[in-house]
């Protein structure tokens, strides 16, 4: 099996490629080679995949067997364009890692493969899109759907999309998971939203980068949505950060009230939390059935932090400063006692 990956070096794409090895693939990598080391046992193509030039170099190496691209997510519809057009001959097969983000419903209502998407030309710039009042639709998700367009209209039923939701585990560069094992580790009384049971889907790493191996390696097409069947709700959540760092901490369940009152940001000041009622609503049956085997979100947990301490250091990227309450904010709440219950 003759693999291309589009990225390779970081998060997903790193477990891609590891995987890759790991069955005895031959894989080559193409990425601008800043970002992080490329892995051992990769051929290694170092460009930039917006410039033709360097795309149509790229394609003197095929054909390959599958391509999974894995370093879409920051780019507008037109430059994924440009690699499928560059690369349609070389690819008999393409994986696409896409987002939930590209439902029209999101985070509204419970969504299937059958929910609408947002619509945005194949063709369209990083201008195309806007952020709703609430934050949804976001210009993220029509700029992702554009770029599903844009690969579906080049090839059609060769490709396979993959719409994860939130992706966690070693590695992570988003800094969600990371911050809550680090105020979990500071201890004392922590801020949590309320309610504790409310339940959350979010995968692991190391078995999105298996089922886009599965995929690539496959006959299927069309999408699949990438969650957790079971998931964890923030009770257990919080309760396993506490559990594996040591930390001697407690969480106080505070309402949606009370955090909107101080003005708490949803998704990013408590990172997971976010009130829209279908944000953890999105069924993943049709990848279940299609071979997706999901780990418990414990042991995301307890690898991630193991990673951590063993001198993890994820790739810098401007997200990880987004995430998490100031410890002077957070504290402030938890003395006012409006709300809040422990």
């Amino acid at each position: 099996m003759r693999m291309l990956v589009l990225g390779g070096t970081w998060f997903l794409g790193r477990e891609v490629v590891k995987g890759a090895l790991r069955r005895g693939w031959d894989v080559t990598t193409f990425n601008r080679g800043q970002s992080a080391p490329d892995v051992p046992g990769t051929a290694v193509v170092h460009g930039d995949r917006t410039l033709l030039d360097d795309v149509r170099r790229l394609a003197t190496c095929g054909p390959w067997d599958a391509v999974i691209d894995t370093s879409s997510a920051d780019l507008p519809p037109r430059d994924v364009l440009l690699a499928t057009r560059a690369l349609r001959d070389q690819a008999a097969r393409w994986v696409h890692i896409s987002t939930v983000s590209v439902y029209e419903g999101w985070p509204h209502t419970r969504l299937t493969e059958h929910s609408p998407l947002l619509q945005c030309p194949a063709d369209a710039d990083e201008t195309y899109g806007y952020t709703g009042p609430d934050g949804s639709p976001t210009e993220y998700g029509f700029q992702k759907a554009g770029g599903e367009r844009a690969v579906s209209d080049v090839l059609g039923d060769r490709a396979v999309f993959l719409r994860p939701g939130v992706i966690l585990g070693p590695g992570e560069y988003v800094g969600r998971l990371p911050w809550w094992l680090s105020r979990a580790h500071r201890g004392g009384r922590i801020l949590a939203p309320a309610p504790a049971d409310r339940r959350l889907q979010p995968v692991d790493v190391r078995d999105v980068a298996n089922f886009a191996l599965d995929q690539a390696a496959g006959t299927a097409t069309g999408a699949f949505n990438v969650a957790h069947p079971e998931g964890i709700t923030f009770e257990g959540f919080v309760a396993a950060c506490l559990e594996v760092t040591g930390g001697a901490g407690r969480p106080v369940w505070a309402t949606e009230s009370c955090l909107t009152q101080y003005g708490v940001r949803q998704w990013t000041e408590l990172p997971l939390w976010r009130t829209h009622a279908g944000v953890w609503c999105v069924d993943s049956a049709k990848a279940i059935a299609a071979g997706l085997e999901c780990r418990p979100v414990r042991e995301t947990i307890s690898d991630t932090w193991a990673w951590l301490r063993a001198e993890g250091r994820p790739v810098a990227h401007p997200r990880w400063a987004k995430h998490g309450i100031d410890p002077g904010k957070e504290a402030k709440i938890l003395a006012s006692g409006v709300d809040a219950s422990e």
